[in-house]
């Protein structure tokens, strides 16, 4: 079983953070967000981490398919085939990374490599943990009940075991790879049908946007914490597209009405100052969408915040 390491404050020991992207674009319905992983990269994450008193340790990219080559397979979950083979590559390295005392920051890519994420977290730790999952999508869709057949809204559902589809079982992870009872979704605005069916059965708690206007974001988030914080491992798997296109531009599937640019950033600040989170993946930075790489500078950033960057 690996080694819990948190993301300290201000304060605390440094462990060093282990890059790992996933250039995938397959689970999603645009093309682009494959090159996310190069635009975060570029917009010096390696250097702004270094700032902080990080070690850095790159992992360099895991395989995967161009979707030239790749075969759509059964399209109620299109790709999968491919997408499963990084994913089952991704938990690997991400296991090699808490069993080496690394702290894992995962860039993607589209959102079904968060399946590789935490089956990788789940293996490392010997079984279901926690998510804060900040999305403006629930992510909670099967191949039964996605309109679409694209992966990338489907991970949550993998993830918590109920994706009721033998397919997406594999030696590389542990199933359920998180636990109900420590999920916590933040931001979602955009509900399929089957998905909210699905929601109202469920032991996930869900802060819609609704929630985050009423409540604000920092009760939202110590909210997410105290549901996630007694879980073996705590990841946080951070969407673009929580947040409002104004402030993200460069993301696949925008939807108005999100969170804003400091509220985002209050967000890491808190998971920071709490101490309890032990991963972090940044996803869906589309750059073929993106306006002189503010989606993937503002990645970079609210990693930062994350580690325990301040304004003072």
């Amino acid at each position: 079983m690996g080694r819990i390491r948190r993301m300290p404050g201000a304060e605390g020991s440094k462990p060093q953070v282990a890059v790992i992207g996933a250039a995938v674009d397959l689970g999603s319905g645009r093309r682009g967000v494959d090159m996310g992983p190069s635009a975060i990269r570029y917009a010096q994450l390696a250097e702004r981490v270094s700032e902080l008193g990080y070690p850095i340790h790159d992992h360099g990219n895991v395989g995967s398919t161009m979707v030239e080559r790749a075969d759509v397979g059964d399209p109620s979950a299109r790709y999968w085939e491919a997408i499963k083979r990084t994913c089952e590559e991704l938990a690997g390295h991400v296991a090699l990374a808490v069993a080496g005392g690394e702290l894992p920051l995962v860039l993607g890519g589209d959102h079904s490599i968060a399946i590789g994420t935490l089956g990788g977290l789940a293996r490392a730790h010997g079984g279901a943990g926690g998510v804060i999952w900040f999305d403006a999508h629930t992510d909670i869709n099967s191949p039964v009940t996605s309109p679409s057949g694209n992966v990338h809204g489907m991970p949550l559902a993998v993830a918590l075991g109920l994706a009721d589809d033998p397919r997406f079982e594999s030696p590389a992870w542990p199933l359920p790879m998180i636990a109900q009872e420590h999920t916590a979704l933040v931001g979602v605005r955009s509900v399929d049908s089957g998905e909210r069916e699905r929601l109202a059965e469920l032991g996930v708690t869900v802060f819609t946007m609704y929630d985050v206007d009423r409540l604000g974001m920092h009760m939202v988030v110590e909210q997410a914490l105290d549901i996630t914080s007694a879980a073996p491992f705590v990841h946080v798997s951070f969407d673009l597209d929580v947040l409002d296109p104004s402030a993200a531009p460069g993301v696949g599937t925008p939807v108005p009405g999100g969170i804003t640019y400091r509220e985002a950033h209050l967000a890491m600040e808190l998971l920071a100052k709490r101490g309890t989170v032990s991963s972090l993946e940044l996803v869906e930075v589309n750059p073929i969408l993106d306006e002189h790489n503010a989606t993937g500078n503002l990645a970079v950033e609210l990693a930062c915040s994350a580690l325990g960057a301040r304004i003072l």
